[in-house]
């Protein structure tokens, strides 16, 4: 049985920060600035014996347009719907606002659960809120505080209550079939799930795109710049795939960032490239290759992800095999560590080529997977000498022994030769970008580890 609790309520009374201490990790951006939060974010959450997810929302905002918090709104009810019961986070130090009762009178009309919880009662500052809490009509508030970890046992006890009622309305509908929410026994069999990072410049379309490849408005968007301010992933599946989406904010040139929460954002973006296995590029076809996005380009590749280059808003490019192919020339030229790094013209927007997106997603992830047999690598390497012998060193030619694939993710080579620290970085690279042709593994980060061998009868 699932269980799904959300935590709504107005900005800045502390929900991501609750959100961090029942999912164990700091994994929502938390600042002292209100609106912090803008998309829902989803996290396996334990308290105590019970187990669920948990859902961080963006403040409650009392707006209907088309603004962004009207946008922020919308994500929020989206939520409370999902949701198995909601909690209300109230701050007991500022007491009770007419935001909080608003929204109060909203959430008691909702068909989910409500349970009343007031943040911030590590101190006796709270005690004339937590009376005044009852003016809500929500009942008796639990009150805790997220921050320090203080009255979560109240808040299980409170949780536990609903999570055993919906237990009680599942097994009436089964009618006894428990085997329905029956887990795999051996969850070392479970499918490897494929990390897959979205980046890019501010406004180039990345959240758009993940929402056209869920299929539905699971990220807000819009014309403002800068929306995403969290790294959001979602659990997804490709034609049978398992994978974790992960939407990243907008990054800009280090030196044009001066606030806090963007500085928060960048480094919650790298956080997300160093833990994916491909890294999906984000470029705006009317501005495209940016120094910026050659700034993020040359990251995913010094950590040894998986590259690809997307190429959003194409629909709008007139001339488009000229555009394509200034494109694939600056690829080339400034990217030269990996060569072959395949390159979608797309549009999130009306859907087109996403196939093509995502089959370049699944080939460039075995790539990175791939691991070749020690026979097929020095063979290779046999042929590689003879075809260009290494270099002389003091009159004395560099002796290369043999290699190996040492591990994948990505895929590392150890080169066993004597006087190895003389080996000309030209060579190296040789022998890397002939690896990369001959067991095609094109657009993939390689790694040639140099191991000495040295003769202990070489008195040279």
């Amino acid at each position: 049985m699932t269980f799904t609790v959300a935590i709504v309520g107005r900005p800045n009374v502390g929900k991501s920060t609750l959100f961090n201490r029942l999912v164990g990790k700091k994994l929502a951006l938390v600042d002292d600035q209100p609106g912090v939060t803008r998309d829902r974010r989803f996290g396996a959450a334990h308290l105590g014996g019970l187990d669920f997810t948990v859902i961080d929302t963006a403040g409650l905002e009392e707006a209907f347009d088309e603004s962004l918090e009207a946008r922020m709104r919308e994500q929020t009810e989206t939520a409370i719907k999902e949701a198995d019961v909601a909690l209300l986070l109230i701050d007991a130090r500022a007491g009770i606002t007419p935001l909080d009762e608003h929204f109060a009178r909203r959430l008691r009309k909702s068909k989910t659960p409500i349970i009343l919880v007031a943040n911030k009662c590590e101190s006796r500052a709270s005690i004339a809120g937590l009376g005044e809490a009852f003016r809500l009509g929500l009942g008796e508030p639990v009150a805790i505080s997220a921050e320090h970890g203080e009255g979560l046992s109240e808040l299980y006890d409170a949780l536990a209550e609903q999570a055993k009622r919906k237990k009680s309305a599942a097994d009436a509908a089964a009618e006894g079939d428990a085997e329905l929410d029956a887990l795999p026994d051996d969850e070392a069999e479970a499918p490897k799930v494929l990390q897959l990072a979205i980046v890019g410049r501010p406004n180039v379309g990345k959240s758009t795109l993940m929402n056209a490849l869920l299929g539905e408005e699971r990220q807000l968007t819009g014309p403002e710049a800068g929306i995403t301010r969290d790294s959001i992933a979602v659990d997804w599946q490709w034609k049978g795939t398992p994978i974790r989406l992960i939407d990243t904010a907008g990054l800009r040139r280090r030196a044009r960032v001066v606030e806090k929460l963007e500085r928060l954002s960048g480094a919650d973006t790298d956080r997300a490239v160093r833990y994916a296995h491909v890294v999906v590029l984000v470029l705006d076809a009317h501005d495209m290759l940016e120094k910026q996005d050659l700034t993020i380009a040359r990251n995913v590749i010094e950590e040894g992800r998986g590259l690809i280059i997307a190429a959003n808003k194409w629909d709008a490019i007139e001339n488009k095999n000229e555009a394509l192919k200034k494109l694939k020339d600056r690829v080339e030229k400034s990217l030269p560590q990996v060569a072959g790094i395949p390159i979608v013209t797309m549009s999130a927007r009306s859907g087109r080529n996403l196939d093509k997106l995502m089959a370049a997603v699944l080939k460039t992830y075995a790539q990175w997977n791939k691991r070749v047999p020690t026979a097929q690598v020095n063979r290779y390497l046999e042929a590689a000498m003879v075809a260009h012998p290494p270099p002389l060193v003091r009159g004395r030619r560099i002796k290369l022994r043999y290699m190996t694939q040492i591990k994948t993710r990505p895929p590392t080579f150890s080169l066993f030769a004597a006087k190895a620290d003389d080996l000309p970085e030209a060579y190296a690279r040789y022998l890397i970008n002939g690896i990369r042709e001959r067991f095609d593994l094109m657009g993939v980060a390689i790694r040639l580890n140099l191991r000495r061998t040295d003769n202990p009868f070489d008195k040279d």
